[in-house]
């Protein structure tokens, strides 16, 4: 795995500005239509760095998911949490977000000392909390858990997609693109679409949602094989 890009500056270790156990947490998905808000949580040991660490949104789709290999296999610890569709539209995106991390913390083997927690707001956890804007950007740890969240992610979206294929997640993932919305409106709100977004709960409320795409609802826990 090759460097970041050139004349990007390198990220922080947590380790080296934080005593004690640090993890990096961060989400993906607050703005997809449809699937769940998947959060992870990772603790990197400062004897087996990662190359290549970034921002996942300035990574291609191969080299996350080289990244989150990396990452699996040297972290000290790493976990998954997730907040479903169904959570989302009760909670709102904000707080599905933020009780998809502190599940993430919490499955964790290892308890933090402190969690750098990406954006302006933190979870609460059994831990001292730093909310770092840009996170992703800046410290290793947050980069790392960024990668594993959008890399579980996708795969979850992979699973949709083959329980739903009318709605085209394999490609857009849920995020509202010109495709997704006309597939939306085509076929209908499916029992993953979240219901509180503006364009799924047009729908619901003038009732053109009576054609939910095809499969069967899933159980508002699964977890879909996120690294099987």
């Amino acid at each position: 795995m090759k460097g970041r890009r050139a004349g990007i500056a390198p990220l922080q270790s947590g380790h080296a500005c934080y005593r004690g156990v640090v993890a990096g947490v961060d989400e993906a998905g607050r703005g997809p239509l449809a699937g769940p808000v998947l959060a992870a949580a990772v603790i990197l040991c400062p004897d087996r760095p990662v190359d290549g660490l970034d921002d996942s949104k300035r990574l291609t789709a191969s080299q996350r998911e080289s990244l989150a290999e990396a990452i699996r296999e040297n972290a000290i610890s790493y976990a998954l949490g997730r907040a479903s569709e169904r959570e989302i539209d009760r909670l709102n995106i904000q707080q599905a977000s933020l009780l998809a991390m502190g599940r993430a913390v919490e499955a964790l083997k290892i308890v933090p000392d402190h969690a750098l927690i990406d954006g302006k707001i933190c979870p609460a956890l059994g831990c001292h909390t730093h909310a770092v804007v840009k996170g992703d950007a800046t410290f290793q740890e947050i980069a790392a858990a960024s990668i594993l969240a959008k890399v579980a992610r996708d795969r979850e979206m992979m699973s949709l997609h083959d329980q739903f294929p009318v709605y085209g997640f394999a490609q857009h993932k849920g995020y509202p693109t010109q495709e997704h919305l006309r597939r939306l409106k085509a076929h209908g709100v499916s029992p993953v679409h979240r219901r509180s977004f503006g364009p799924v709960r047009a729908l619901v409320v003038t009732g053109d949602d009576e054609n939910p795409g095809r499969g069967a609802a899933r159980d508002e826990h699964s977890q879909s094989g996120l690294f099987e």
